[in-house]
C-alpha cells in the first residue's frame, strides 16, 4: 500500500526493486488492493512480477470505492464481478490467487456478496476467497456459502481485539489469519518519536493513536518492546513480527515496506525463536487493550466490524 499512497512519497523504481528482492529471498505472497493508489498499486505489482507469475501467490481486494472525493463500500454482486475484471486487467494476469472483500457494507447480505465471489471461483478468475475486518458472526455466515481461506484484519502487539472472538471463530472454521499492520503502522519499529516527523499526506496524521497524549503513551509502550528486543538480540520490528509468527502456523503477517533494507530486516523475524517467558514478557509489556486511541478516525472505525 505504501508504495502507492498513504505513507508519504513513493518511488516506483525503488518499490519494484523491493518486490523483486522479496521474490529473490523466497517471499512469494504479495498483497495489494484495487484502492491503493486507485489501481496504481495493482499495476505496479503486475509489472514487478511479470515473467514470474507462477512464483507468486497474488492477493488483491475489492469493495472500497473512491470517485470525485467520495469514498464508499460497495459489496454488490455487480461490483464484485466488475471490480475483479478491473483487477485482472491492471495486474496483467488471468487469475487472482486470493480475492478479498476489503470492507463490508452491512446493507448488502454477506450471502449475496460471497455468492458472487464464489461465481468468480467457478469461472476460474479467482482461486480462493478472503474477507477483511469482519466479525465472527459475518465470518460464519460467509463460510456457510463458500469456503473462506483467509481473514485479513489488523493484528499486532498494539491491536489485539480480534483475539477474543474473531481468532477463535477463524480457527474453528479453518480460516487462515493474515494480520495487516503487524508493526502497528510502523510505530513498533521504534523509529518514530513524534507525529511532526510524518509527511503532510501521511495517513497516520489522522489516526487517534498518533496524536498528542495518545502517541506519547504509545511510545512508552514501544520503549518496553525495544528493551525486550535488546534482551532477545534483535530489532523491535523483528520482535513484533516474531511475536505474531509464534501465535500459530495459521498466521501469516504481511509487513509493508518500500525499501529493501527494511524488507530484509523484517525477514529476519522468521529466524527468531521466542521462549514462553519472552512471550509472557511481551504480553505484560503491551497488554491487550492498553494501546491509547482508536486505530482509525471515526469514519474509518465505522467500516470495521467487531
Amino acid at each position: 500500500m505504501g508504495m502507492s499512497e498513504f505513507y508519504g512519497e513513493a518511488d516506483e523504481a525503488q518499490s519494484t526493486r523491493t518486490i523483486q528482492r522479496a521474490l529473490e529471498l523466497g517471499i512469494d505472497f504479495l498483497d495489494t488492493a484495487d484502492m491503493y493508489g486507485q489501481g496504481h498499486n495493482e499495476e505496479l505489482v503486475g509489472r514487478a512480477v511479470a515473467g514470474r507469475r507462477h512464483d507468486v501467490v497474488l492477493a488483491t481486494k475489492f469493495a472500497n470505492r473512491r470517485e470525485g472525493g467520495e469514498r464508499w463500500v460497495d459489496n454488490s454482486p455487480e461490483w464484485v464481478h466488475e471490480a475483479c475484471d478491473n483487477s485482472l486487467r491492471r495486474l496483467g494476469v488471468d487469475h487472482i490467487d486470493l480475492y478479498y472483500m476489503h470492507r463490508r457494507d452491512p446493507g448488502v447480505p454477506i450471502e449475496e456478496s460471497v455468492g458472487a465471489m464464489a461465481e468468480l471461483v467457478e469461472q476460474g478468475k479467482v482461486r480462493y476467497l478472503g474477507l477483511s475486518e469482519v466479525s465472527a458472526e459475518t465470518l460464519r455466515a460467509a463460510c456457510a456459502v463458500h469456503p473462506i481461506s483467509a481473514l485479513q484484519s489488523e493484528w499486532s502487539l498494539f491491536t489485539r481485539e480480534i483475539e477474543e472472538e474473531i481468532i477463535p471463530a477463524a480457527r474453528e472454521l479453518g480460516v487462515g489469519i493474515v494480520p495487516y499492520s503487524p508493526l502497528g503502522r510502523g510505530v513498533l519499529a521504534g523509529a518514530l518519536t513524534s507525529s511532526d516527523e510524518l509527511d503532510d499526506d501521511d495517513f497516520r496524521r489522522s489516526s487517534p493513536r498518533f496524536q498528542g497524549e495518545n502517541l506519547r503513551a504509545n511510545l512508552e509502550r514501544v520503549q518496553r518492546v525495544r528493551r525486550l528486543a535488546d534482551q532477545v538480540g534483535c530489532k523491535p520490528a523483528q520482535l513484533a513480527l516474531a511475536w505474531l509468527l509464534h501465535q500459530g502456523n495459521d498466521v501469516v503477517p504481511i509487513p509493508g515496506t518500500k525499501r529493501v533494507q527494511y524488507l530484509e530486516e523484517n525477514l529476519g523475524a522468521a529466524d527468531i525463536s521466542l521462549t514462553e517467558a519472552q512471550l509472557r514478557a511481551l504480553d505484560e509489556a503491551v497488554p491487550p487493550g492498553s494501546t491509547a486511541g482508536e486505530r482509525y478516525a471515526e469514519a474509518g472505525m465505522a467500516t470495521v466490524e467487531h
